[in-house]
């Protein structure tokens, strides 16, 4: 049996169906951006004009550090959700039991997470600039919209996402507490994240050649996580705990 899309598609579409059902789910979709959008915004207003030039440095930093940690916790939340929540629930082994390839269940699995979650980062991302642009100082606004700082947010994004989806489902698939899927997630997918903060503080100067040498590898890393992935699922284990 060939791979199929359509089989992916039919998994994506039941995910977002079990996360609309899931409260927590909504509540993380829908407080985490706020917080991640109102605590940078409220931290760049109260900016003097009088700010050294350093400390506007880290402000800023801090603030577009808010701006990609949304892409990395809410999607690491819900890709450790996504395998070991349905075996918790008894909704995993009847999917199991398909003909279905696991790399088109992981692949739906995962863009179930990636797609919503970059709709909203990116969303939040143009509110944000949008804000900035509004009503900021200019001096803040100047700094907020350099080259560097919007390739940075713009070419990760995704990225940075993609790496958490990956982690959390492959942390999924060897737990089996929800709780402690969703916290060993966050945590492993924070790396990349640090690496990026590094550039926002100027404690790596960001460059357009260290960005998109960094984000090739990562889309290097995202490409080829899957299979990885796809390779620690063992259906026999999920269905009945007993490693094949």
């Amino acid at each position: 049996m060939s791979f199929s899309w359509v089989r992916v598609g039919a998994i994506f579409q039941k995910e977002l169906r079990d996360y609309r059902r899931n409260r927590f789910m909504v509540l993380t979709m829908g407080l985490l951006p706020l917080i991640f959008i109102a605590a940078p915004i409220l931290q760049l207003f109260t900016i003097k004009a009088s700010i050294t030039s350093a400390k506007l440095d880290s402000r800023i930093g801090i603030s577009l550090l808010y701006m990609l940690m949304l892409p990395t916790i809410i999607p690491s939340v819900l890709s450790a959700y996504s395998v070991v929540g349905e075996r918790e629930q008894g909704t995993l082994e009847p999917v199991l039991t398909t003909p279905i390839h696991r790399e088109e269940l992981l692949i739906g699995k995962a863009l179930a997470a990636f797609l919503p979650v970059l709709a909203v980062a990116y969303v939040i991302f143009g509110i944000f600039l949008g804000a900035v642009a509004a009503f900021a100082h200019p001096a803040v606004t100047s700094a907020v919209f350099e080259r560097d700082h919007l390739l940075i947010q713009l070419l990760f994004t995704p990225l940075v996402a993609g790496w958490s989806i990956w982690v959390g489902i492959a942390i999924s698939t060897r737990m089996s507490d929800v709780r402690a899927a969703q916290q060993l997630s966050v945590l492993a997918s924070l790396p990349p994240v640090a690496i990026v903060a590094l550039m926002n503080f100027n404690v790596i100067a960001p460059s357009l050649a260290l960005a998109l040498g960094l984000a090739a590898a990562l889309l290097l890393i995202d490409g080829l996580a899957w299979r990885v992935v796809a390779a620690m699922f063992d259906r026999e284990r999920l269905i009945t705990g007993i490693r094949s």
